[in-house]
């Protein structure tokens, strides 16, 4: 049980350790991480293209990495917006870490990237428990889902720092209760702010942006209270040039038994990783990625999960790690397909 124990905590550890080495890196550049996660169908794909439009439009430097077990849909669909996407395909494996995202990022990440939006793996389980080195996190839940949905997956809602609602334009339809939502996402994360938006309707839009921006200039993010004083182990400076330095700590996770994660893919198109997971208690991942122009590794990545109980100041943490065996192999890149212009989200 003790060498249990030892392992989990090895394998959580590795991949905060990555996470705040991934975070000063990016932060060194001038580049903020937002992590997006949600269930799937929640319409956060739709709305991060209205954000990425917006962005352009304001000439914001930004890119977007979305990650998916299948299909390049969500990628094609941001590719429209005119800025760099990238896709992840994971096959199976249910949450991003750290390293994979560190790999996906080298060579790919334009250097004058200000905002970089992680559209992490559509569930509310396996990617709460993985600091990605963001400095913001992001939870949504759309109308639809349901006002008690903070109280059923507490610990992706507990450690979000931002919490955005969704089609709201249908909200009366579906009669969503807003003060319910509101009243239980302050039960399990107290304080968090909360944004109404419609990607359909317009309403919030710009919001997301907005505090992205805020968090790369140094503004002070919210504290979730699961997090233990600090923020996802995070500790990081920002050095804006005008004589800030901002330091906060990030912890998050949640206890699951990852074990043996099979992992290999092939990208196609903006770039992507095709990864399968199973759950074994020891495994490896192969990665491999295809760059089409707007972003595509080719690499293939080993790593080892080891089962373990969960992190002491994150009990819901799953465990996980990338030990990595292999570097990545070379990147190709290739002219992108064709794109059709943005449409009106729906």
């Amino acid at each position: 049980m003790c060498r249990v124990v030892d392992l989990r905590q090895a394998v959580l550890a590795k991949n905060d350790d990555a996470a705040r080495a991934l975070r000063a890196g990016l932060t060194a550049r001038g580049t903020t991480v937002v992590n997006l996660l949600s269930s799937p169908g929640s319409g956060k794909t739709a709305l991060l293209e209205r954000e990425l439009l917006l962005a352009r439009g304001r000439s914001v430097p930004v890119a977007a990495l979305t990650a998916d077990l299948a299909t390049e849909n969500d990628a094609l669909r941001l590719a429209r917006s005119g800025v760099p996407v990238k896709q992840v395909l994971t096959d199976g494996l249910c949450h991003l870490e750290a390293a994979m995202l560190g790999r996906h990022l080298d060579g790919w990440l334009p250097e004058d990237t200000r905002i970089l939006f992680v559209e992490n793996v559509g569930n509310l389980v396996c990617p709460a428990g993985y600091d990605l080195g963001e400095s913001l996190r992001v939870v949504l839940a759309s109308v639809t889902e349901g006002e008690d949905k903070p109280l059923k997956y507490p610990t992706a809602f507990g450690l979000a720092q931002l919490v955005v609602v969704t089609k709201t334009d249908i909200a009366q339809a579906v009669e969503f209760d807003e003060a319910a939502f509101r009243a239980n996402v302050e039960r399990v994360n107290p304080g968090v702010e909360i944004v109404m938006t419609s990607a359909r309707g317009g309403e919030g839009l710009g919001i997301l942006l907005d505090r992205a921006l805020a968090a790369g200039n140094g503004a002070v993010t919210h504290t979730p209270v699961m997090a233990g004083g600090r923020q996802h182990a995070q500790s990081h400076d920002h050095d804006h040039g005008h004589g800030h330095d901002h330091g906060h700590g990030h912890d998050h996770g949640h206890g699951h038994d990852h074990g043996h994660g099979h992992g290999h893919g092939h990208g196609h198109g903006y770039g992507h990783d095709h990864g399968h997971g199973h759950d074994h208690g020891h495994g490896h991942g192969h990665g491999h990625g295809h760059g089409y122009g707007y972003g595509h590794d080719h690499g293939s990545d080993h790593h080892h999960h080891h089962p373990g109980p969960a992190h002491p100041h994150r009990p819901d943490r799953a465990p996980g790690s990338d030990h990595a065996d292999h570097a990545p192999g070379p990147d190709h890149a290739h002219e992108p397909p064709h794109v059709r212009p943005a449409a009106q989200p729906r």
